[in-house]
C-alpha cells in the first residue's frame, strides 16, 4: 500500500464513512429501538433491568429465537422461506426428553448432537424438495410444517416430558451462568459470530447473496446454486434442531405444542432485522438484533399495560413496515443505478 492512502487525511475519511455506514445500518437503528423499549419498561418497573432475575431474563429469554433466527436468515438470504423450523423444534426438544427417558445415562453431548443431526435431516427433506422439485420453498416447507408437527403429535400424543424426566445436570445448561451471562445465551451469540463469519468472509457464504440476488444470474455464472440452497435449508434444520434442545433444557417441559408459532417469529425477527424477504441482502447480526427486539416487546407490552392482542399487533406492523422499507429501499437503489446509466 502506498504511503498516500496512510496519510492521516484519508484514514479518518475511511473512519468517517466508517462511522456513517455504521450509524445508517438496520442493525444500529434496532439496537436504538430496543434500549429506549428497555429504558421505558424500565422506567415502570425497576425489576426490569436492575436486579439479577430482570438481567437474566433480558439475555435468557431471546437466545433460543436468536438461534432459530440465524437459520431462518440464511434461508431467507437465498430468496426461500423455510416455515417447519418451529415443528423442527418442537421433534428434537421431544426427543431431547424421550432420549433421556428411555435412554437413562446417555451422554448430554450425543443428545446435542443428535439434535442437530435431526434437525439438519428435516432442513435436508426440504432443501431437496425445493432444489431437485423445483417447487417454491413456500408450498415445501408449509407442508413439511404440518408433516413434522404430524410427526410429534403422533409420537407424544396427549403425554409430555416433564423436568423430573430430565437429568438435573442437563437442567442446568438451562440456567448456568457464566461472568453472569446465561449459557445458552453465550451459545446463541457463538452462533451469531460463526455465521456471520462464514456469510461475510468465506466463498460459499458470499454466494449465499449472488443466488438470492438473481437465481438465473448466478446459474449462468456458473455458481452451485442447487447446492448453496440445499446448504442453507440443512443450516436452518440443524440451528432449529439446536434451538430444540436448548428448549427442552430451558423450560424443562416439553409436549408436542411445542414451538408452535416460532416458526413466523423466526421469520418475522429476521425481516425486521433487514433481511430482505425477496432475498439478497441483510445480515445474521439483524436477524439476531430482530429477535432480540421481539422478545423484548413481548416482555415489556404487558408491564405497560398493553393487552395481548396489541403486543402481536405490533409485531405484525413491524414485519409490514420493515417489508415496505425494505421494498422502498430496492426500488430506490434501481433508480439510481438506473439514472447513473442513463448519464452515462
Amino acid at each position: 500500500m502506498s504511503a498516500e492512502t496512510l496519510t492521516p487525511a484519508k484514514r479518518q475519511s475511511a473512519s468517517m464513512r466508517t462511522v456513517r455506514a455504521l450509524l445508517a445500518s438496520r442493525e444500529t437503528a434496532i439496537v436504538v429501538v430496543i434500549l429506549l423499549i428497555i429504558a421505558v419498561a424500565t422506567s415502570f418497573n425497576q425489576s426490569f433491568l436492575f436486579t439479577g432475575q430482570g438481567w437474566r431474563d433480558l439475555l435468557l429469554t431471546p437466545s433460543i429465537l436468536m438461534v432459530m433466527a440465524v437459520g431462518s436468515a440464511v434461508v431467507i438470504i437465498t430468496r426461500n422461506v423455510d416455515l417447519s423450523v418451529g415443528s423442527t423444534l418442537a421433534i428434537t426438544a421431544y426427543m431431547t426428553g424421550r432420549l433421556f427417558v428411555d435412554v437413562p445415562g446417555m451422554p448430554i453431548f450425543i443428545v446435542v448432537l443428535l439434535g442437530i443431526l435431526v434437525g439438519a435431516g428435516l432442513g435436508l427433506i426440504n432443501g431437496a424438495l425445493v432444489a431437485f422439485g423445483k417447487v417454491p420453498a413456500l408450498v415445501v416447507t408449509l407442508g413439511t410444517m404440518y408433516i413434522y408437527r404430524g410427526v410429534v403429535l403422533t409420537w407424544a400424543g396427549s403425554d409430555r416430558i416433564n423436568a423430573s424426566d430430565m437429568p438435573g445436570n442437563f437442567l442446568n445448561l438451562g440456567t448456568m451462568q457464566i461472568l453472569s451471562i446465561p449459557l445458552l445465551t453465550i451459545v446463541a451469540v457463538l452462533v451469531l459470530i460463526v455465521a456471520g463469519y462464514w456469510l461475510s468472509s468465506t466463498r460459499s457464504g458470499r454466494e449465499m447473496y449472488a443466488i438470492g440476488s438473481d437465481p438465473e444470474a448466478a446459474k449462468l455464472y456458473g455458481l452451485p446454486t442447487t447446492k448453496r440452497v440445499i446448504t442453507a435449508f440443512i443450516l436452518g434444520g440443524a440451528l432449529a434442531g439446536l434451538a430444540g434442545v436448548m428448549y427442552a433444557a430451558r423450560y424443562g417441559t416439553v409436549s408436542s405444542g411445542a414451538g408452535m408459532g416460532w416458526e413466523f417469529d423466526a421469520i418475522g425477527a429476521a425481516v425486521i432485522g433487514g433481511v430482505a424477504i425477496f432475498g439478497g441482502s441483510g445480515s445474521v447480526w439483524g436477524a439476531a438484533f430482530g429477535a432480540i427486539l421481539l422478545m423484548t416487546i413481548n416482555r415489556t407490552l404487558p408491564i405497560v399495560g398493553i393487552p395481548d392482542f396489541w403486543q402481536r399487533a405490533v409485531v405484525g406492523a413491524l414485519i409490514i413496515g420493515a417489508i415496505v422499507l425494505d421494498r422502498y429501499l430496492s426500488v430506490r437503489r434501481h433508480r439510481k443505478l438506473q439514472e447513473a446509466r442513463d448519464k452515462a
